[in-house]
């Protein structure tokens, strides 16, 4: 499951400041740690996050079009060259022992004064039948992932959000017709993305439609509406929004809000003192890549102002 390199890595050594999570929101934070001469860590179940899935990327300021995974790369470039250092692992627990924080994974345990949660969120499930049963085979939560296995077929997106639009613009590039299946009235996508989908022919929009079953034999065949009609389809790209993966900071008592959202003030400090939280995960209203970066970034300045107060003169 992960990738575990250990090389330069000190287990008894309490690090400044330790990130949790692999998607830009870590790896920004990481880097200004590292440019305040913070010993920082990266621990990440996977370098890249939500991110990397994502085939076009248009609204990262300086950078006029690339793919999730092209920007992943250039951070990665920029977090090598400032040799941060990178688990892949996954951490249980966090636990308070005197003035630092002891982390424990699956294989190790990991020391520091302080902690900076930006561990994203994973994508929203339908909770129907079918859905488990054909994960794999014709259900698909990433469209950039699967969407080539789908060469002149006929696929849905279940969803009405800017990226359920971005999701059905890059199927239409390989299969013969997509279907944006949504509940709502009118797709909630960015004015730019929703003049595209409304101008491609291979795109037809589904409205005030909810799905209730996802039917097949070896592979998806078909979808149940609400209204009980049987829709032929050979692909179901489910694109309904995502969870904060917050169950960590609740197990230290960190606050979070109705959602799971961990909750941070401007600071992107948390109620638990040397916790800090950023990214999908924190209540932030408005989530980008570029919002989740600059959070990172000012709770790497809010770990380095901790630190000056409580420990080290810099």
């Amino acid at each position: 499951m992960f990738n575990i390199d250990m090389e330069g890595i000190d287990l008894e050594k309490i690090y400044d400041l330790i990130v949790l999570g692999g998607g830009p929101t870590a790896i920004g934070c990481a880097i200004y740690a590292a440019r305040f001469a913070m010993d920082v860590l990266i621990i990440g179940k996977i370098f890249g996050g939500l991110i990397a899935t994502t085939h076009l990327v248009e609204n990262y300021p300086g950078i006029t079009s690339t793919s999730g995974q092209g920007l992943m790369e250039m951070f990665k470039d920029h977090m090598d060259s400032l040799s941060i250092p990178y688990i892949s692992d996954e951490i249980r627990s966090i636990e308070k022992i005197d003035d630092y924080f002891v982390l424990h994974s699956f294989f190790q345990q990991f020391k520091a004064y302080t902690v900076c949660i930006a561990t994203g969120s994973e994508r929203k499930k339908l909770g129907i039948p079918g859905e488990e049963e054909f994960a794999g085979r014709g259900v698909s939560y990433c469209a950039t992932c699967d969407g080539p296995f789908y060469k002149d077929k006929t696929v849905c997106v279940i969803g009405g959000s800017d990226s359920a639009a971005k999701e059905a613009l890059f199927l239409a590039q390989n299969v013969k017709k997509v279907y944006i299946i949504y509940r709502g009235e009118e797709i909630r996508a960015e004015p730019i993305n929703k003049k595209r989908v409304y101008e491609n022919d291979k795109i037809e929009i589904i409205n005030n439609t909810n799905i209730v079953e996802i039917k097949g034999d070896t592979k998806v065949k078909s979808v149940i509406f609400e209204s009980g009609k049987e829709f032929k389809i050979d692909g179901v790209f489910i694109e309904i929004g995502s969870l904060p993966n917050s169950d960590l900071a609740k197990k230290l008592e960190v606050e979070t809000n109705k959602k799971g959202e961990i909750k941070i003030n401007r600071k992107s400090e948390t109620n638990v003192p040397g916790i800090f939280a950023a990214g999908d995960v924190a209540d932030a209203p408005f989530k980008q890549a570029i919002t989740g970066v600059s959070e990172g970034v000012i709770a790497a300045y809010s770990a380095f102002d901790y630190l000056k107060q409580t420990k080290i003169e810099y």
